[in-house]
């Protein structure tokens, strides 16, 4: 992906969870995204993820965020279902790439959906191979699957995180059925809560999510492989959890009362803004 035209530098925000360093984001008004610059390079990249506190990776209670982040992933596996039980055109193949430690793949095969998954982080697979029954595989593993095989892909906050954006859709694509759907959740660098954090905004997260996608960005990069957004929903949860995170960022404590108080606020103001802090796309082929 050429994002190298027309730089401006949006923001500089911090690594607050691994390694401390400071990383710019960078505009590309082609897209409508954000970049973040320096990209790791890709042997270095798994280097940011050890830490303890990479949630998605592990299944541990240990603190107010991570209670909160598992108390709400329980209504969201079950509004997940509820979601590719509307694409599932009757055989219920689901993929689900970077799917962690697997939860979401687990309640769709206990709900009769023929299920695989990729991820790269090891030991979030070992868990994952624990709860379905070995059905989830490295990212290698994505270029040998059959085309045509899935009515459904889901990328559960995972698209942030893929350095070659181009090579990834067209994988996608032509893994779905002709009429299967590619769901794709991300978090919304215009929503409310990210401009009242700022550089402080937890789901910036640097340099792990590489890039902060806008509806304009996802709308556009899609249409490159002859896709398109059929419907979106919000993430109304997550405006909560990532306020939570980023009070702790801004201010060293979680300060859950103004956290609500924010994520509320940035809630109230997508209604009419409808830039919600994450936001689910929804994007099929286009139809001749």
């Amino acid at each position: 992906m050429d994002t190298k035209n027309k730089q401006t530098i949006y923001l500089s925000v911090k690594d607050f969870s691994v390694s401390g360093e400071t990383f710019d984001l960078i505009y590309n008004e082609e897209f409508d995204f954000l970049e973040t610059s320096p990209q790791p390079l890709l042997e270095k990249l798994p280097d940011y993820y050890k830490s303890e506190d990479y949630i998605s990776h592990t299944d541990s209670k240990r603190n107010l965020f991570e209670k909160t982040y598992h108390s709400i992933k329980k209504i969201a596996l079950k509004r997940k279902l509820k979601l590719i039980s509307l694409y599932s055109n009757g055989e219920k193949t689901l993929l689900d790439f970077g799917c962690g430690t697997g939860d979401f793949l687990q309640v769709a095969k206990d709900n009769g959906w023929d299920v695989l998954g990729i991820e790269p982080n090891n030991e979030a697979r070992k868990i994952a191979n624990y709860k379905t029954n070995n059905s989830v595989y490295n990212s290698e593993s994505l270029k040998i699957l059959k085309e045509s095989s899935f009515d459904v892909i889901t990328l559960w906050h995972v698209l942030e995180h893929i350095p070659n954006l181009k090579e990834h859709f067209s994988m996608f694509q032509k893994l779905l059925k002709p009429n299967g759907t590619l769901i794709i959740a991300v978090p919304n660098f215009k929503s409310y809560d990210a401009k009242f954090y700022k550089n402080f905004w937890a789901a910036f997260d640097v340099p792990r999510h590489l890039w902060h996608f806008s509806k304009t960005a996802i709308s556009k990069l899609v249409s490159i492989e002859n896709m398109q957004v059929v419907k979106t929903y919000p993430m109304v949860f997550d405006a909560y959890y990532v306020s939570l995170l980023s009070e702790k960022y801004k201010t060293g404590k979680m300060n859950p009362v103004r956290a609500f108080l924010i994520g509320s606020l940035s809630n109230f103001k997508a209604v009419f803004s409808k830039e919600h802090s994450s936001v689910i796309y929804c994007v099929k082929n286009k139809t001749n």
